[in-house]
């Protein structure tokens, strides 16, 4: 039977309100009261195929207005092939960045119609190395009152989550009592990590990279410094405490980001999101790359993708299993995966990402309309 060429792609946005304290979030470096996902649905006979990303609404206008109409035609069972064309239309748009998240939104939605046109699971056909992705829960933002901290990590913990990241370093002088109530409220066997999101300075990073490990026992510190910050990276990894692992590469769009982190040896576990690194098709790029230079991999986000992509990444560590992602994600998609045993496994009977988009929970955040025949 012949493969259905592509007919047709429908692009949306939506904006969600956080559900955090005074509608507001805030990491290290950042406070925000939404979150934005650009949706994208690729049609070819009677399969559709969905892809999205966490950006701005400029994402999703850029898939409208460059990569879209390059899809009419294609053979969705090509999807690297689509990708370099895509790629290579994004040059003068600038390729990092909003161009990476666009086109990783674009990826994800035809890998997703290929695995629905060949009636199986996404992970299945990405030549998998596991079957099944450990996830560590991620939240614990800087705004939240202590109560609410502890009741956010305990949640976490009665699911049988055995690693817990929290947001610290926007207010240092607070974080050895959030701290402290964590380590209490988990317990000793639970991992404590933490994410600066860059806000410190090399000096400042070090500092707290020991206090953290002494006093908290934490396993991870993400973006001590700004990823921007290589020698400081590199400098807080070799000075660090030993069972300390530095951590950054989610704000990595082209493969070069990547290459560049691993290369000045900056981190101990890369990281890679697969809503901005290009899709599921640049990701398996990073993952090669990780392979080579015998360096982890660990999902950033995006839970109800990750959980199928990163089974095709060799030297996976874990996936973040995000607060804002999770709850966004159960509110649009029908099919969502669970946490059992502290792991997330696609579902091998379910075709592709095994998710059914809720058009009709969603419209109420709807902020662009979008379609290509």
């Amino acid at each position: 039977m012949a493969t259905p060429p592509i007919e047709c792609v429908h692009v949306h946005a939506y904006t969600i309100p956080t559900d955090g304290p005074d509608g507001k979030e805030s990491d290290g470096t950042l406070e925000w009261d939404s979150t934005t996902i650009v949706v994208v649905q690729v049609q070819a006979g009677d399969r559709v195929g969905l892809g999205y990303t966490y950006s701005d609404i400029a994402a999703a206008q850029l898939i409208e207005s460059k990569l879209a109409r390059r899809l009419n035609g294609k053979n969705p069972m090509l999807v690297p092939c689509i990708w370099h064309e895509l790629n290579a239309q994004l040059r003068n748009s600038g390729r990092p960045g909003i161009g990476a998240m666009a086109l990783s939104a674009v990826d994800v939605a035809l890998w997703d119609l290929k695995a629905r046109l060949l009636n199986l699971p996404l992970y299945q056909i990405l030549c998998p190395f596991h079957q099944t992705v450990p996830i560590y829960a991620s939240g614990g933002f800087c705004n939240y009152s202590l109560e609410r901290l502890v009741q956010q990590v305990t949640h976490w913990t009665e699911q049988g989550i055995p690693r817990i990241k929290i947001k610290t370093s926007r207010f240092p002088e607070q974080d050895p009592e959030r701290l402290s109530a964590c380590r209490s409220a988990i317990g000793d066997k639970t991992v404590l990590m933490t994410d600066s999101n860059g806000a410190l300075n090399r000096k400042e990073a070090l500092y707290w990279a020991w206090r953290l490990r002494e006093d908290w026992q934490v396993a991870w510190m993400e973006e001590p410094v700004s990823s921007e910050d290589r020698a400081g990276l590199r400098q807080v990894r070799a000075h660090g405490p030993p069972g300390l692992d530095i951590a950054a590469g989610e704000y990595g769009y082209v493969l070069s980001d990547f290459f560049a982190l691993l290369e000045d040896q900056t981190v101990d576990c890369l990281q890679a999101d697969v809503t901005r690194c290009g899709g599921i098709t640049g990701l398996l790029q990073v993952g090669s790359l990780c392979s080579a230079h015998s360096v982890d991999l660990s999902a950033h986000c995006a839970p109800a993708v990750s959980a199928h992509a990163f089974c095709a990444v060799e030297r996976l560590r874990h996936l973040e299993y995000f607060h804002d992602h999770v709850r966004i994600e159960a509110m649009f998609f029908e099919g969502t995966l669970s946490p059992a045993g502290g792991r997330l496994t696609p579902d091998p009977e379910r075709p592709g990402l095994g998710l059914e988009f809720k058009h009709r929970d969603a419209e109420q955040y709807c902020v662009f309309r979008g379609s290509t025949p």
